[in-house]
């Protein structure tokens, strides 16, 4: 059976890189889904949403929540797009989606010390690239309620791209990235010793359903890369070609009522300013589960 993630098989990738790039979308508006209720989706608006899920890893979508800070709205949106098992971690309430906010920062002094929940900017990465392999976060969420005076604008990029990009740059960058111990986050520590133990780990890897799953962070602090040189080449190749736009870069801003549907592709963050009328504030949402997988992006 061909595989295009299989370095060996050219054939296979050639074919699938070339359909790829044919269908990628070059502007955010091609994968922008106009929804009514996020809550209760109609038939035509949920295949909408699966099917930019299924070519571009991602959606935006804008809907009539916009004055709604119902926390069901993800929640709800979620379920009908097949993600059930939210990711809870020690950041997250108590339903395991987390509000997004400087405010929450001065709510929960332990959020104060984390990018996300300040107005600073944030470099590209996935989300949860710090979890054990059994709760790899392969869907996210994030639903805007409130935008910032200024700034919080996103960069997206779907990191079947990035593989593209980088394998067609040399396939030993690939090889390199796809090692057990290409990643390490180092072990977090409290008041109490260990909190979480270092985490190894691949940047690519292939899920037992034939997906591509990226695991990364352009963070140069609290990250151990393996010292050899074919990784140094590769993360130097791969920082590259995420310091350019590509021609599949997307860009935007999230407005109140909009968000983001995707198979936890590339994003990054750029710096905001707050007034006392504009505080910003996302529900994000993380899924062990992609986007109603169903079969793997290859050549017919």
């Amino acid at each position: 059976m061909s595989n295009p993630f299989d370095l060996a098989d050219t054939a296979a990738y050639a074919a699938w890189r070339e359909r790829k790039l044919d269908t990628a979308p070059r502007r955010i508006e091609d994968i922008v889904v106009p929804l009514n209720d996020p809550r209760r989706l109609t038939v035509d608006e949920r295949a909408a949403l699966l099917d930019h899920c299924a070519n571009a890893n991602m959606a935006i979508y804008t809907s009539n929540t916009v004055a709604d800070a119902d926390k069901e709205i993800p929640r709800q949106l979620g379920r009908q797009l097949g993600l059930n098992r939210l990711d809870s971690h020690w950041l997250t309430d108590d339903d395991a989606i987390s509000p997004i906010s400087v405010r929450g920062a001065e709510v929960r002094g332990e959020r104060r010390e984390f990018i996300p929940y300040t107005d600073k900017p944030i470099r590209w990465h996935t989300d949860g690239y710090y979890n054990t392999a059994d709760r790899t976060v392969r869907g996210l969420i994030l639903h805007c309620v409130q935008s910032a005076a200024s700034g919080g604008d996103n960069q997206l990029l779907d990191h079947e791209i990035a593989y593209i990009l980088l394998r067609d740059e040399s396939p030993e960058h690939i090889r390199a990235l796809s090692r057990d111990d290409a990643m390490t986050i180092p072990a977090r520590m409290d008041d109490t010793g260990v909190a979480r133990a270092a985490q190894p780990g691949p940047v690519f890897s292939i899920d037992g359903k034939g997906f591509l799953h990226m695991r990364y962070t352009a963070r140069t602090i609290s990250i151990e890369w393996c010292g050899d040189a074919a990784t140094a080449a590769a993360i130097d190749a791969l920082a590259r070609i995420l310091a350019k736009p590509t021609p599949w870069t997307l860009r935007g801003r999230l407005e109140p009522g909009m968000g983001l549907v995707c198979n936890n592709v590339l994003h990054d963050r750029s710096g905001f300013t707050e007034t006392a009328e504009r505080r910003r504030l996302l529900y994000r949402a993380r899924y062990h589960e992609r986007v109603a997988e169903t079969t793997v992006t290859a050549p017919a």
